[in-house]
């Protein structure tokens, strides 16, 4: 939903609808927040979250078209075929197209995502984090997180013929803990910056994090009758356990 403001932001109307958005994941039965990748997997409460971005001009106004464009994790298709979702408007939000999909490789599940708009309009860059394995049942198969940006040219307004500028190692998201242990954790730590030549972008990344059995066979005891105690994480884990990261890099605009 969006509210509008013709004075600055001394007033503002609405809202008005932009688009039907359906929230990927489940409710987790012992998190009573919604997962992804599987049971104690991240809360991805964000994922249907709109991420927005602007041409305009920046810094000094010139060359802006002023188009909006819009992202977000959409779970309309279902569980294990969520969607990167876009829509734009070039009048200033008093209409948007219908959402499109923004391509992502075969088998990837959008969870966070964030455009960035040159400031001409001439390019779109989307930053997305993705699951890369289906909904897992048991915390003992693997699971895997991507980072990736994603580039289209955009021409008469309209984004096209997307390419991939970057994408991760996959790492597996069980190596993240919440402080209590009992769920993995990963922010919604994902953004994007761009200017007339390339983009910068962040994402979370899970590649240097260890899983650990100890904290698996913990996990999976929660959602029986007979929960185990939470164990020694210096003891019975690899030091690497929980050392997710946030990463970033920059990108050159791939069609100057």
């Amino acid at each position: 939903m969006m509210y509008k403001s013709a004075d600055g932001g001394a007033h503002f109307a609405g809202p008005t609808v932009v688009a039907s958005v359906v929230a990927p994941g489940v409710v987790d039965p012992q998190l009573g927040r919604p997962v992804m990748d599987g049971i104690a997997g991240a809360r991805v409460d964000l994922a249907p979250g709109p991420s927005v971005d602007v041409a305009n001009g920046a810094p000094t106004g010139v060359g802006a078209t002023d188009e909006i464009f819009m992202t977000w994790a959409d779970g309309a298709a279902g569980l294990n075929h969520e969607q990167l979702l876009l829509t734009w408007s070039r009048n200033g939000g008093t209409t948007w197209t219908a959402p499109s999909v923004v391509p992502l490789p075969a088998g990837d599940r959008p969870v966070y995502t964030a455009p960035a708009a040159a400031p001409d309009g001439s390019d779109l860059y989307v930053v997305a984090n993705a699951f890369t394995t289906p909904y897992r049942n048991d915390t003992s198969s693997v699971r895997g997180l991507v980072g990736q940006v994603l580039h289209a040219e955009v021409t008469a307004g309209t984004p096209g013929g997307w390419s991939s500028l970057h994408r991760g190692a996959v790492g597996d998201p069980r190596g993240t803990s919440q402080n209590g242990l009992t769920a993995e954790f990963l922010g919604d730590y994902v953004y994007a910056a761009a200017t007339r030549d390339g983009v910068v972008g962040v994402w979370n990344e899970a590649r240097a994090a260890a899983d650990c059995p100890a904290i698996d066979a913990y996990r999976a005891s929660l959602y029986t009758s007979n929960p185990l105690a939470p164990p020694n994480v210096l003891v019975a884990c690899p030091a690497a356990f929980g050392n997710s990261d946030i990463q970033g890099g920059a990108y050159a605009d791939p069609t100057p």
